[in-house]
């Protein structure tokens, strides 16, 4: 019998329960079995609460709405890129087995703490709450070489940020490392360790409510199998992502239009979490009209498919032109690294007509284009002419489509040299909006387009935490006893733009912080 269901059996066969009336309500109420720590969710942030209380001393259950199948939240659908703060091959030898021929032949550039700052000030419009990005930056290294001592295996990221430069490997972005098997892969290591650990895992349980007296949160009101049961614990943790899932929710907080956008990960990302806390009184937080999101395939399922996983994003589109149905180009698709970019770009092909966008490439860009532009459920056309691509087009503009192509070739700077590891520089003169890096003229037959619409991640408002503890605070801005936050729910970190690989990371962060506070009040108390 595999370990997880021994665990269950043994948890089921231990407790008796009674039936309690709660105002109307059959509430199943636990009688024998009391945890120190209630985790809530079963992602990245989730399991790592969990091991981080576990090695407190707690005694810890995690409680999951999803069957096991579709178990692992955001966390199962990511890429796996890991964005940490590193100043040289010393420091990333913490985190994996590099080999002395990998360390000759490779530039893996750096990522200090400087950089990692830049970068998230940058791109949050320096609304990143300090405090936070603070504990983000200075300790993802030291979460790297945890989570490596779980058992999670990390990668040098050859597939998706490298190039061959004059004999060299050269890792560009600031992202040279990967957890093997992605975001999927990370969620399996984990989930062995969390099965080592000896932490209870529910499946297909909801929670539904904190146990809050007012003073201090002492447990969770949950339905499983039917029946509404009660979880008493010292604390409890609340790793259940956002509200990405919840089509009403996204129409209310991100605005009209929003309930278009397909759903790239969990389907079980509703919001309970967040308003559970919010019914207490926690603080909301952060930039609730935020949100990432990026390019995915037009025809995509409404939710993430775990076989699939993030491979309907299309993230080559620095190398090509995103066309809209009016035929026209409508952001600068070489501003920067994808990396910088992508998580912006969804929110601008969902403001398009018919919340739609193609992304063509010629046969120069072929060679760079990701991973995911070669799996066998892709909306693509094709044709040897620009002509011949322009009526495959569904819902495009043709002629004003080869307009816009003619405009953009012509306006192209010859006298720049393309260098798909570096923002090179090679931009367009004259024109609106101009592509800044990579560009190249699409005059190399066969021509090629991929239909995209937008694809949302995960929603960037939440709660505000104690950046040292993950504690929730109240709208006074006072802990509230017993109740913790991590992941997803974690408002007040990124505004208006994401830079990839930050969110894994963030979560493991906060999750291990979390899960450590969360543990040792439970185990004190």
């Amino acid at each position: 019998m595999p370990c997880w269901r021994w665990r269950i059996a043994q948890w089921a066969a231990r407790v008796e329960f009674g039936n309690v009336d709660k105002g109307g309500a059959t509430v199943t109420a636990e009688r024998d079995e009391r945890y120190d720590v209630v985790v809530v969710g079963k992602g990245n942030a989730a399991l790592c609460a969990a091991l981080s209380a576990r090695d407190q001393g707690a005694k810890v259950i995690v409680l999951e709405a999803a069957h096991e199948d579709e178990s692992g939240g955001n966390s199962r659908f990511a890429g796996g890129v890991m964005r940490f703060a590193y100043e040289s091959v010393d420091d990333l030898k913490r985190v994996t087995d590099l080999t002395d021929d990998e360390v000759a032949n490779s530039d893996f550039g750096t990522n200090s703490k400087e950089e990692f700052f830049d970068d998230l000030f940058r791109l949050t419009s320096f609304r990143t709450d300090p405090e936070l990005s603070e504990a983000l930056v200075t300790q993802s290294l030291d979460v790297m070489a945890w989570l490596r001592s779980k058992g999670a295996r990390f990668v040098p990221n050859y597939g998706r940020q490298s190039g061959m430069v004059d004999g060299k490997r050269k890792f560009f972005g600031r992202l040279p490392i990967e957890v093997s098997g992605g975001g999927a892969g990370l969620v399996r290591y984990l989930d062995a360790a969390v099965a080592k650990a000896e932490i209870t895992v529910l499946y297909e349980t909801r929670v539904l409510s904190l146990i809050y007296d007012g003073v201090r949160v002492s447990g969770v009101r949950a339905r499983r199998g039917g029946e509404v049961l009660e979880f008493n614990a010292g604390s409890v943790v609340l790793a259940c992502g956002g509200f990405e899932a919840n089509p009403e929710w996204r129409t209310r907080y991100l605005g009209p239009g929003w309930e278009l956008a397909k759903v790239r990960g969990s389907r079980f990302n509703v919001g309970d979490g967040l308003k559970m806390a919010l019914d207490i009184g926690a603080a909301p937080y952060g930039n609730w009209s935020g949100c990432h999101a990026t390019g995915w395939d037009r025809y995509a399922p409404e939710f993430g498919d775990v076989s699939v996983g993030d491979q309907f994003q299309k993230h080559s589109y620095i190398f090509g032109l995103l066309i809209n149905a009016q035929g026209k180009r409508f952001v600068d698709e070489g501003l920067d690294f994808h990396s910088f970019t992508y998580a912006k770009y969804g929110g601008e092909v969902l403001k398009q007509p018919g919340q739609f966008a193609w992304q063509v490439f010629d046969a120069k860009a072929k060679p760079l284009l990701r991973s995911e532009y070669r799996i066998r459920f892709v909306t693509k056309a094709t044709s040897d002419t620009l002509e011949g691509l322009a009526p495959q087009l569904e819902g495009v503009d043709p002629e004003q489509f080869l307009k816009t192509v003619r405009a953009y070739n012509a306006a192209v700077n010859p006298d720049v040299r393309f260098d798909h590891t570096v923002k090179d520089g090679k931009g367009t003169t004259g024109l609106e909006p101009p592509k800044s890096n990579w560009a190249q003229a699409l005059d190399t037959p066969p021509f090629e387009a991929y239909a995209t619409t937008c694809g949302i991640t995960f929603t960037f408002g939440g709660v505000r935490i104690q950046h040292d503890s993950g504690q929730v605070l109240d709208s006074h801005l006072a802990p509230i006893p017993g109740l913790y936050a991590c992941g997803e729910m974690v408002g007040g970190l990124f505004y208006f733009n994401y830079p990839s690989g930050t969110g894994l990371v963030s979560g493991a962060v906060f999750g291990r912080i979390a899960g450590r506070s969360a543990g040792a009040a439970a185990v004190g108390s």
